[in-house]
């Protein structure tokens, strides 16, 4: 019954009413986040959802604050992240506070409080059905694997914490725990990238990195990402 009904509805109500008190940050956000990036302060990014009927992942617009400027080199490049990555865009994610847009995420419906992180696209088709499994719920604002390490667990704990998520722990008080531990991480600003990185790893080259896959499998994904983002 909770995961059916009950978890939208508190969805809903919960993230309608976050909006509401914070209301007065998200604005300060937005003007400071204009300011320090040049331009929009949001950044949106195409993540697979949860399954439709035909068994494929729904690709939607993820909102965030904007962390990094559009900074080019003279050949029209982006820089580097390090490099485009300032101090404000630092603090945001410390803060966590560049997650705050996706409460809108929620309330439309693409994103439930508690779920797997929506990974990108172009981590998705380098996975197995089985791997995949953890987009047959709707992806979370925050999950098990982000209270049990984030960016600092490989990539198959990562999923292997989702598949749990999905197989045992969509349960009120899980949930509740969930988000419970997720608070006090925020608060101590704990697994915000992984070590040694400025932002973490794509799937497909922590598989590259580890051996598990070859160059040819590797561009063969790559390109199969691009199509499914129609580029």
């Amino acid at each position: 019954m909770y995961a059916k009904c009950c978890k939208r509805i508190i969805d809903v109500v919960a993230s309608f009413a976050a909006l509401v008190v914070l209301s007065p940050v998200f604005l300060v956000l937005i003007i400071v986040g204009a300011i320090a990036m040049k331009g929009n302060p949001f950044f949106l990014q195409p993540r697979p959802g949860k399954k439709g009927k035909d068994g494929k992942e729904k690709i939607f617009k993820l909102i965030k604050f904007r962390t990094m400027s559009n900074a080019k080199d003279k050949n029209g490049n982006l820089l580097p992240d390090e490099q485009r990555l300032g101090k404000y865009g630092t603090w945001l994610r410390s803060t966590s506070l560049d997650e705050l847009p996706e409460l809108i995420n929620i309330l439309c419906g693409t994103l439930s409080i508690c779920g797997p992180r929506p990974f990108l696209v172009r981590d998705v088709v380098f996975m197995s059905e089985e791997q995949r499994r953890r987009h047959d719920v709707r992806p979370g604002l925050t999950g098990l694997a982000q209270v049990n390490g984030r960016n600092n667990i490989t990539w198959e704990q990562k999923i292997e914490y989702d598949l749990q998520y999905v197989d045992n722990g969509i349960t009120f008080l899980g949930d509740v725990k969930i988000i419970l531990q997720t608070v006090a991480k925020v608060l101590k600003r704990s697994d915000i990238v992984r070590e040694g990185t400025v932002s973490d790893m794509d799937f497909g080259d922590w598989l590259m990195l580890e051996g598990k896959v070859d160059q040819d499998t590797y561009d063969e994904k790559q390109a199969q990402a691009k199509e499914l983002l129609g580029v």
